[in-house]
């Protein structure tokens, strides 16, 4: 990235160069053709009148032979005119590419940056914790109560990094080798297990779930739709405080099966919901954010809905937050 403004700066100094050449050229093609074209009606008006086919110089003015003559030389300033406004308008589009080129660079080479420092952070936090549990284990003598504590302290760092992991390894082969490995579900049954195991995750946040009465069945892949589910679910209940609510909604509405999950956050600012989609695109700066996360939860999620067929829309919760609305074919 060092190379890359001074690559920038080089190429509009070029740009503008080249601009600046070919106004010059224009001009003085120009003047050139202007010149040329006095010369010759000079030397026919002083045929003309050696000749005596003309009497005065208002008559050589009308004459076809002038006429003739100026009309060409006019199809020739045009045409310098036209080739002009052809290049500058190609500089234009160049410069604008150019632009949109280094913007896109630079927004890359920050997502990276950011998924750097996110995983890095995401990974040294778990690993720092189950050895650290592991040490007690060593160094005092606990009670049962306390074992099961940690215990379970260390199997929700393990499924935190494994879910980490997993989260890596599919994004990678999301694009290209992900096919969904579809079966008939009941997805209320799905739902109803994914939610006890959420909840069981996080017992002190408070997660709601609403469904049909009626059960229904869908022909989609079961992992892919808990991934849908646990990574829209995780991304809510990251960017709420632990009192707000998330809720989970799930409906029917003609051949589609529609899951809501909403939240009462800090929600997403307009020009950010292009973003929030993209591969390791997290809102904010990495070093001063204190939410967890590597940028792939909704990237995996949007995969995973196109892949199925399906579409993911964002909305604003009101009166604060965010409602992120899948809807997927029930065939």
């Amino acid at each position: 990235m060092k190379g890359s403004p001074r690559t920038r700066i080089l190429s509009y100094v070029v740009i503008i160069y080249m601009l600046l050449a070919f106004s010059w050229w224009s001009i003085l093609l120009y003047v050139k053709n202007n010149d040329a074209f006095q010369a010759k009606a000079t030397y026919l008006e002083l045929i003309k009148i050696g000749s005596k086919q003309i009497a005065s110089e208002e008559e050589f003015y009308l004459s076809q032979e002038y006429q003739d003559l100026k009309a060409k030389y006019k199809r020739q300033e045009r045409m310098i005119f036209g080739e002009a406004m052809v290049f500058i308008l190609s500089l234009m589009a160049g410069i604008w590419l150019i632009n949109r080129g280094y913007q896109n660079e630079v927004q890359l080479a920050r997502q990276k940056r950011n998924f750097l420092l996110s995983v890095t952070h995401e990974l040294k936090s778990p690993l720092a914790s189950i050895r650290l549990i592991l040490e007690t284990f060593q160094k005092r003598e606990l009670t049962n109560e306390q074992k099961q504590q940690l215990g379970e302290n260390g199997i929700k760092e393990n499924d935190r990094l494994s879910n980490l992991v997993n989260n890596l390894l599919t994004a990678t082969r999301m694009e290209t080798l992900y096919k969904p490995e579809r079966e008939v579900i009941d997805i209320q049954d799905v739902l109803d297990s994914e939610v006890k195991r959420i909840r069981n995750l996080y017992p002190k946040r408070n997660i709601l779930f609403t469904k049909q009465n009626d059960q229904f069945q869908v022909n989609l892949d079961p992992s892919g739709f808990i991934s849908i589910l646990t990574n829209l679910v995780e991304n809510a209940l990251k960017y709420s405080e632990i009192n707000e609510p998330v809720e989970i909604l799930l409906t029917k509405s003609n051949n589609e099966a529609i899951l809501k999950v909403s939240d009462r956050g800090i929600g997403i600012p307009p020009d950010e919901k292009q973003n929030i989609f993209s591969q390791f695109y997290r809102i904010g700066n990495e070093d001063t954010r204190k939410t967890k996360g590597t940028g792939l939860g909704l990237y995996i999620v949007k995969q995973i809905v196109q892949a199925h067929g399906g579409k993911i829309s964002i909305t604003e919760n009101i009166p604060k937050g965010s409602i992120f609305e899948v809807r997927l074919p029930i065939n």
